[in-house]
């Protein structure tokens, strides 16, 4: 192999290592910074009823699931109210944060409330995957999700007093 070739070569092996750790880097901080917010729980105030954001409030939505993303991916809605997640590409698997224990809306854990002898309260999280996933929010609060198969594919359900 002649001088230049050995040079072309080089210089296509360090562009491909300089790609690949351009790839890897950016995956890491779209997924670290799309799992920061997911993880926040906030209570929605008596102020925010107050001022008719629960009179505005949805009784139901519809969240679609893309194969890499949901749509939309921050809804709000009225207390009571249900979200259907319905996915066109494929399984889903929908689960509350933070990945992977799903523990933010209810408190169990996904070993807990996944597990076939589990009596409580209705956990929001599909427990498998599927291609549809319907749950009624009867928590006040900002709840994050994320699709357990790809947790990089997240949302936000906003729920606000009757």
């Amino acid at each position: 192999m002649s001088r230049f070739q050995q040079i072309v070569w080089a210089i296509i092996v360090v562009l491909v290592i300089i790609g690949a750790y351009w790839w890897w880097s950016s995956s890491q901080a779209t997924t670290s910074g799309a799992a920061v917010a997911p993880f926040t729980q906030t209570p929605t105030t008596s102020t925010q009823a107050q001022s008719g954001v629960a009179s505005q409030a949805q009784k139901s939505a519809t969240v679609t699931f893309d194969g890499s993303g949901f749509s939309p991916s921050s809804v709000t809605i009225a207390q009571g109210g249900t979200v259907t997640f319905v996915s066109n590409a494929g399984a889903m698997w929908v689960a509350s944060d933070p990945h992977p224990i799903h523990n933010g809306y209810d408190g169990t854990t996904m070993q807990q409330h996944c597990s076939s002898t589990y009596a409580g309260t209705a956990p929001f999280d599909q427990c498998a995957a599927g291609t549809s996933f319907s749950f009624t929010f009867n928590k006040v609060g900002s709840w994050g999700y994320h699709n357990h198969l790809d947790h990089s594919a997240v949302g936000t359900i906003t729920v606000v007093a009757q």
